[in-house]
């Protein structure tokens, strides 16, 4: 892992400038919640708000709100959430700006786990692919952590996420390679592929999950900020280093495991939102929680909205979408010399 330790900015610990914030979160919740309100109105089926508000809502625009409109924004509030959440956790812990769950293996391992439960247990319920799924998730990046422990103690800053990406590279084609001999390679796409359109009432519900996710993310920050400042600083200061770190990171792993089986892979929310919060706001985990949350969501929440209508009546994948979004974000913060690099 990289040496050096993370800093804290003035924005993080002015109080004055805190107060202003917490009014800019809650201006930022409430353009949150119009967003959300209009997706709930935007597909193929003709929806609007006021045909509820006057009565004149017929049955089947109801069932249409309730089993598939109103599920299908939750998940996409819940999802943006939890990737950006797991995102800025993971470069925390890691101490690199440039990885996430998807550029570490976790991604890919939680993939392995949906391979699995496809061959050996194809009729199974939901639930049970997702533990497998979290299972091989946990197992991927504990594989990765222990390739970053055995880098020297001055490699570069990109050895990191090299190491990660290699990884996810050779998880993927050995994925590949067994869906292919075993004729998986469609069902395999469809669960890697991120996508809302599937999202129902009694299929989604395991996304909230994620929220207690996000609750044990709040109530360990300050330990996790701690383990940030190396092992010999949290050691100093009485922590459990090897502990956190592996709540920590287990955390992500579970998060990013569910968020895989429940609507498929998402790329770049993890890495570009947690970028640009710290850029703005310092590396104090407790004061940006909400804000990454909120930002996660908000980005997710408009790419499904593009999704839904740059090609109606037909939907672009919501990863589609976020890569193209997240790779010209992420390219404009390194060209512009604003990526920081601890």
């Amino acid at each position: 892992m990289s040496t050096q330790t993370p800093s804290v900015t003035p924005q993080a610990t002015d109080k004055p400038a805190g107060r202003l914030l917490s009014r800019s979160w809650f201006g930022g919740l409430a353009a949150l919640l119009v967003l959300a309100g209009v997706s709930v109105f935007v597909g193929v089926a003709d929806l609007t708000p006021w045909d509820f508000l006057s009565g004149e809502a017929t049955d089947r625009q109801w069932l249409n709100l309730l089993v598939s409109r109103i599920p299908r924004t939750v998940a996409v509030l819940l999802a943006g959430a939890s990737l950006a959440l797991s995102g800025l956790l993971m470069q925390l812990l890691v101490r690199n700006r440039f990885v996430e769950p998807g550029t570490v293996g976790t991604s890919e391992s939680a993939g392995v786990g949906i391979l699995i439960a496809i061959m050996l247990f194809p009729s199974a319920p939901l639930v049970v692919k997702m533990i497998i799924a979290i299972i091989t998730a946990l197992i991927g990046t504990a594989i990765f952590l222990r390739l970053v422990r055995a880098l020297p103690p001055k490699a570069p800053v990109v050895a990191v996420p090299l190491v990660g990406i290699m990884l996810a590279g050779i998880i993927s084609a050995g994925t590949t390679f067994v869906a292919y001999r075993s004729n998986l390679m469609q069902s395999i796409g469809i669960w890697m592929q991120g996508d809302f359109s599937g999202v129902l009432r009694g299929r989604y519900e395991l996304l909230w999950l994620l929220a207690l996710m996000g609750l044990l993310l709040w109530i360990f920050a300050d330990r996790f900020t701690l383990a940030s400042l190396g092992e010999d600083h949290a050691k100093a200061l009485g922590l459990s280093y090897k502990a956190t770190l592996n709540l920590g990171l287990a955390l992500v792993a579970v998060s990013s495991a569910i968020t895989l089986v429940v609507v498929g892979g998402i790329g770049f929310v993890g890495l570009v939102i947690p970028n640009l919060i710290t850029l703005w706001r310092g590396d104090n985990l407790r004061r940006n929680i909400a804000w990454t949350a909120l930002a996660g969501s908000g980005f997710v929440l408009f790419c499904d909205l593009l999704s839904r209508t740059l090609n109606q009546p037909y939907e672009i994948p919501v990863g589609t979408v976020s890569g193209v979004l997240g790779g010209i974000v992420f390219l404009a913060l390194l060209l512009t010399g604003k990526m920081r690099t601890q």
